[in-house]
């Protein structure tokens, strides 16, 4: 992320990594790979799951003599626990260290484990700068039937996940950027801790190959649960059509975030309206072919949104217009998610606590 100088002459930038839930992966990607590798928020990771189908998220590095663990360099899963490659030592999904080939298992061997929550499939894990445990749960997942299957895309850019999730109350980008029409708040923003509730309507005509086939009429609540995870549950009123869209900024390494948006389209059995090309199309195939397109819509704003992420610098203090709305009180918000206050000159950051092990 570009910076730009402070009162002091200093690059000011937002620190890299804020505390908070982050996603990882997918439980499906864990169980057709056995054994995932990654960076996340500047660690190396391995991802894997036991005999029972239970998650662990770690770092992948070997406490024994300090081996990579990841598949690539011969780490493997073997009867649900994870065996360096190095020596052989074996750890659970606890990150215990339970057997070697050739000694008892040092009780001392234990992996860097990091806490995780599991939602529709989706695995998150908490992350704090400074080593604190989780300060606030995620929400409890949506369970009831009837909703399409999940519709995922991601892109990875140079970027930080409090510039995206400033979309939640920047409603002056969705007029003049995304071509959003009779734009307007509904109610204030609320905060209740670690959870930002953002409402709004608009009105949105939809386009496919040139051609304008209908007009929508929305209405969008927005959920911030910290600044990786966003749940965006949206209805448009002529068709009574509902959506849900995640939203899920994860730093990889200090300069690049991974967006990852997850959609949901509930069934349209009975539309208010005729909606053109799908009206003769049974109720199932109708929803699977209008959740792509909705995706397709989404997708087009979010690359819209990251030619400006990847270029623009961060202002610690914007010059704000009335029309801005509550930019401010978001960025308020965000203050409590790093670990020595909101912005820090490069310069500073070597000066910030210590990381903990976990």
């Amino acid at each position: 992320m570009q910076t730009t100088p402070n009162e002091s002459g200093r690059a000011a930038s937002l620190f890299p990594f804020p505390d908070g839930w982050y996603f990882v992966v997918c439980r499906k990607t864990i169980e057709k790979g056995k054994l995932l590798r990654k960076t996340w928020l500047g660690e190396p990771l391995v991802v894997w799951c036991n005999d029972d189908g239970e998650v662990c998220v770690a770092k992948a590095v070997c406490p024994h003599l300090g081996s990579d663990l990841g598949p690539e360099v011969g780490g493997r899963v073997r009867n649900g626990r994870l065996v360096c490659p190095f020596h052989g030592f074996e750890y659970d999904i606890t990150g215990q260290c339970i057997a070697t080939p050739h000694a008892p298992a040092p009780r001392s061997a234990r992996l860097a484990v990091f806490e995780i929550r599991e939602i529709l499939g989706l695995i998150f894990a908490w992350w704090s700068e400074v080593g604190r445990p989780p300060q606030w749960e995620l929400p409890a997942p949506h369970t009831e039937t009837g909703w399409s299957d999940m519709e995922f895309w991601s892109v990875r850019f140079k970027g930080h996940p409090q510039e995206t999730s400033e979309n939640s109350v920047d409603l002056g980008h969705l007029r003049y950027l995304h071509g959003y029409d009779n734009v307007s708040a509904v109610g204030p923003v609320t905060v209740e801790g670690a959870w930002l509730k953002s409402c709004f309507d608009f009105k949105r005509t939809q386009t496919v190959a040139g051609i304008k086939c209908f007009k929508y009429d929305v209405s969008a609540v927005t959920h911030v649960y910290g600044l990786g995870y966003s749940l965006v549950e949206v209805r448009e009123r002529s068709i009574d059509m509902e959506t849900r869209l995640w939203v899920f900024a994860t730093p990889i390494d200090g300069e690049v975030v991974d967006l990852t948006l997850v959609s949901q389209l509930r069934w349209l059995t009975r539309p208010r309206r005729p909606i053109v090309g799908l009206r003769f199309l049974p109720p199932r195939l109708r929803t699977r072919v209008m959740g792509k397109i909705i995706m397709a819509a989404q997708k087009r704003d979010v690359l819209q949104d990251v030619v400006l992420w990847s270029r623009k610098s961060y202002l610690p203090q914007p010059r704000l217009c009335r029309s801005d709305g509550p930019i401010g009180k978001f960025r308020r918000y965000c203050e409590q998610f790093y670990p020595d206050g909101q912005v820090v000159g490069r310069n500073e950051a070597a000066r910030l606590p210590v990381r903990t092990s976990r």
